[in-house]
């Protein structure tokens, strides 16, 4: 349950923190602006693995749990639960946010620039970098510490800079389907939740081919 209860909190944080960003710069006429949202997303994750990584490791995202999964190093009969706590953390958070900004139509909601197929790559592309930082950095199932603190909520950081204004640089299912469902804007979910997942477990044998033997299953 304390794990449960660190992604319900970690997830709450980084989609209120992170579509919170992209509210508040819209409502106001760009005041955040989009460097500064890209480093709020970035700062939040790392402010989260620093502050829960040695509870539940600060997966934070569904398609991460299925990665570190499928690398052999979480269990399987634990992704439910912390799925279920990553999306139930998303959702209270975009309600929040609905609560706040009554009249804002997408809260912050993944959605594609140009066609569906190029954000679709494009999503995919940077979940599998940014999954592969994550098992490169990691201790087993768990990010935390100060290189992945600083590793991972750069790479996040530097994805959302470029690649943000194109796909919404989402990586994680949770933090499309949160501000998608609440302010119903389904019409292109679909990307965000097969890119984020297919490019996480492609990381996998990608970070087993270059890592010591051994890494990636079930030993390392």
């Amino acid at each position: 349950m304390k794990r449960w209860a660190a992604e319900f909190l970690g997830t709450f944080a980084l989609v209120f923190a992170g579509t919170g960003a992209i509210v508040v710069n819209q409502i106001t006429g760009g005041t955040v602006t989009h460097p500064g949202i890209a480093l709020t997303f970035g700062l939040i994750v790392l402010a989260m693995i620093y502050s829960l990584g040695d509870v539940s490791g600060a997966h934070l995202n569904p398609a991460v749990t299925l990665g570190f999964a499928f690398a052999r190093r979480f269990s399987w009969s634990d992704v439910p639960g912390y799925i279920g706590a990553q999306l139930a953390g998303a959702l209270v958070a975009s309600g929040v946010l609905r609560l706040l900004f009554v009249e804002h139509p997408t809260l912050g909601a993944t959605l594609p620039l140009g066609s569906d197929g190029q954000s679709l790559i494009l999503e995919g592309i940077l979940t599998f970098l940014l999954m592969l930082v994550i098992l490169c950095v990691s201790t087993g199932a768990k990010e935390k510490g100060i290189t992945a603190g600083i590793a991972v909520g750069a790479v996040i950081a530097l994805e959302a800079l470029f690649a943000g204004p194109i796909c919404g640089a989402s990586m994680n299912p949770a933090r499309s389907i949160a501000p998608a469902l609440v302010s119903r804007h389904l019409e292109h979910l679909w990307i965000y939740l097969v890119a984020p997942v297919a490019g996480a477990l492609l990381a996998v044998p990608a970070c087993r081919a270059f890592r010591e033997e051994g890494c990636c299953t079930g030993r390392c």
